[in-house]
């Protein structure tokens, strides 16, 4: 008896591994002994199977759902099929849970929560992706349809200070405590880390996250 699994990785956000494996533990030391990746693979959830060839099966499905979510590509005259789809870690659970409720064995489905160290993986990772594309393209107050004037609130669960607010004073800085600071200058001042942070991750502009407002107006 083995699993399917469902793996995610920070290093691509984007994609989950489904596979096979009869020893799960084993299988992820194979993984993450790679140098190759700079995050290590986490297990999403798991489903016990009696059959090796389950795994083959569901890609099927997948495959048949959608050809063009399967990581494909020619290497050196080679075409290679790999077990990465193009989908979220929530996606590729509903596909098991849908097949575990239709063979009626749905207590053997587990969704495995992230460990602290998973969970400090994942922030990290997106915080580097998310300064990479503040980097490219700088927020811009005006094309998020925030007013110079407008009060902004610093917000951050684990942080005391969250709930301090700055107002907007041009397309790119706002003012706090008599300075004029950028986004990122102030959320890195405010969190306290030695490291740069992207600053529309930290502050909200009438209760919306502004990373979210600027995906949500597409600019």
């Amino acid at each position: 008896m083995g699993v399917i699994y469902i793996l995610t990785n920070p290093s691509f956000p984007d994609y989950v591994k489904i596979g096979y494996a009869d020893d799960i533990e084993k299988r992820l030391q194979q993984l993450n002994r790679s140098e190759c990746i700079p995050y290590a693979f986490r297990v999403y959830a798991t489903y016990e199977v009696n059959s090796r060839l389950s795994d083959i099966k569901i890609h099927s499905i997948i495959d048949k759902l959608n050809p063009n979510l399967r990581s494909i590509e020619n290497f050196n005259g080679h075409k290679r099929v790999r077990e990465f789809y193009a989908m979220s870690p929530e996606d590729a659970y509903s596909i098991l849970s849908a097949i575990a409720e239709i063979h009626g064995c749905e207590d053997k489905l587990k969704l495995i929560p992230p460990n602290e160290f998973e969970v400090e993986a994942a922030e990290t990772a997106e915080e580097i992706e998310e300064q990479k594309k503040e980097r490219l393209a700088p927020f811009a107050f005006s094309l998020c349809k925030i007013p110079v004037g407008a009060t902004i609130t610093y917000c951050n669960r684990s942080d005391p200070k969250s709930g301090l607010t700055c107002t907007v004073v041009d397309d790119h800085n706002v003012e706090y405590n008599g300075k004029i600071w950028s986004l990122s200058a102030l959320a890195t001042t405010l969190a306290q880390t030695k490291w740069g942070v992207a600053g529309p991750r930290y502050f909200k502009y009438n209760g919306e996250w502004l990373n979210d407002i600027r995906e949500r107006l597409g600019v």
